[in-house]
């Protein structure tokens, strides 16, 4: 595994590469922060494990598990991104969202990668409404097939 690039100026959310006046290779730079972009922006993770897979597309993303192994020792929660031939992992900021396609659901983090729980459906009760309780089930699987609860 090559060593990270170290910038000498970065944004403060994502740690995107910023130009300086009269830089030398810009295009090092740029593409940098193209390839950080393009794993950021509406991410897909293929799961979450914790060691690297055996083979990996271009392009394709995994959440790092805990405790992770190999290449991605000490890269917990990160965001493993595979571009020429190579990890680039990338931290991953409050609020963020992720769809895993194992679970085919959202994730959101805070502090942690959580998956949201699917709500109970309404049962029984003193006052029975029907249309209501017709009205929360629809609800509830409408969010189901759009990945904010499992299935």
């Amino acid at each position: 595994m090559t060593q990270p690039i170290e910038f000498q100026s970065t944004s403060a959310r994502h740690g995107l590469p910023l130009l300086f006046a009269a830089q030398a290779q810009k295009e090092a730079i740029v593409n940098e922060g193209l390839l950080r972009i393009d794993a950021l922006l509406h991410p897909r993770v293929e799961e979450q494990i914790s060691t690297p897979p055996a083979t990996a597309g271009e392009g394709q993303i995994w959440l790092v598990g805990q405790s992770p192994t190999g290449a991605w020792a000490g890269q917990e929660d990160c965001l493993a991104s595979f571009s020429g031939g190579d990890w680039l992992f990338l931290d991953p900021t409050e609020g963020m969202q992720c769809y895993d396609a194992t679970r085919g659901q959202i994730l959101h983090y805070s502090g942690q990668w959580e998956v949201p729980a699917k709500p109970l459906t309404p049962s029984g009760g003193q006052l029975v409404d029907a249309e209501a309780r017709a009205t929360l089930e629809a609800l509830i699987a409408a969010l189901v097939a759009v990945g904010v609860f499992p299935a």
